[in-house]
């Protein structure tokens, strides 16, 4: 029970990281129907970028932890939401109403160049780079199971983030415009929206969450590389459609269940760690073709 433990709770750790990312794709197809393949390497650039600014502050001669951990995340999901609006503006808007697969290989070209980038123009970063430990590292051993403090923080604030989100998109006013977009451009243009505002909004913010899940990341694993963003670009993706792609309660479901599979296939399987991915992306394949609109499916009216 102990061991099982350990399993749920990296679970639970993996499966947020999961939601955060799937939240953008969610946003991204919600206002304007599109994928954006960009996604997971601006994962990988805001937690490139948090680490850039604990440099700084470090050479600035701050010492204390909190200031450097408060700096990593602002550093990461400012930059992002800049960098998301940007990649909206420049490689999204001006293919609204092309063919779809125009959008999705100027994002997926996107995300290469931005990649490549980091490998070439980072110092260092064609290796893996030492992520600082910034929380507590206080932890409590129950059996052979072990409660760090660290993972519980970075939970608090995950979740946090989802409750967050989904008040701003219920309860503000730049939600109601975010869904009357996403429910009816015309009719939402109509109304007086600023439609582009709303969209580079929206980009913003799920490029904001992409970053924040990529100083987890970094925090969790304490490092970072410079790849790490095309496979948890690839799950997040997963884990929106296997949820109900548009809808943000789908997302956060398919990003836990997706963690779920891998945690399940690292404990059933012989050589987990090697097959623990092949067994969670087979039973996604399953699930889709048995329901192929995502657990929870929404009308396209209804996306957000």
């Amino acid at each position: 029970m102990d061991l099982l433990a350990q399993y749920l709770m990296n679970g639970v750790m993996l499966g947020l990281m999961y939601a955060l990312v799937a939240l953008g794709f969610t946003l991204f197809f919600g206002v304007l129907n599109v994928i954006q393949f960009a996604h997971g390497d601006v994962l990988t650039a805001g937690a490139f970028a948090g680490l850039a600014g604990y440099a700084l502050v470090v050479r600035a001669g701050v010492q204390a932890s909190l200031p450097q951990l408060l700096t990593v995340v602002l550093a990461a999901t400012l930059s992002m939401a800049v960098l998301g609006a940007v990649l909206g503006r420049t490689l999204v808007l001006p293919l609204k109403g092309a063919p779809a697969l125009n959008v999705l290989l100027a994002t997926l070209m996107g995300g290469t160049a931005l990649r490549e980038c980091i490998r070439l123009f980072y110092p260092g970063g064609s290796q893996p780079q030492r992520f600082p430990a910034l929380l507590p590292s206080t932890a409590w051993a129950l059996g052979r199971f072990t409660l760090r403090l660290d993972n519980l923080l970075m939970l608090a604030a995950g979740m946090a983030l989802v409750l967050g989100v989904s008040l701003l998109l219920q309860r503000t006013r730049t939600g109601l415009a975010i869904r009357a977009v996403a429910q009816d451009e015309e009719t939402a243009r109509t109304m007086g929206i600023d439609f582009r505002r709303v969209v580079l909004f929206t980009f913003a913010l799920g490029s904001a969450l992409a970053a924040f899940a990529g100083v987890m990341n970094g925090l969790y694993y304490n490092e970072v590389n410079f790849g790490s963003g095309l496979l948890l670009g690839v799950i997040g993706f997963s884990a929106a459609v296997v949820g109900g792609l548009g809808s943000l309660s789908g997302a956060v479901l398919g990003g836990f269940l997706f963690a779920g599979l891998q945690t399940l296939g690292a404990v059933v399987m012989p050589f987990a760690s090697a097959y623990k991915d092949v067994f969670a992306f087979g039973m996604v394949i399953l699930l889709l073709a048995w329901k192929p609109t995502g657990l929870i499916g929404e009308p396209l009216g209804e996306r957000v």
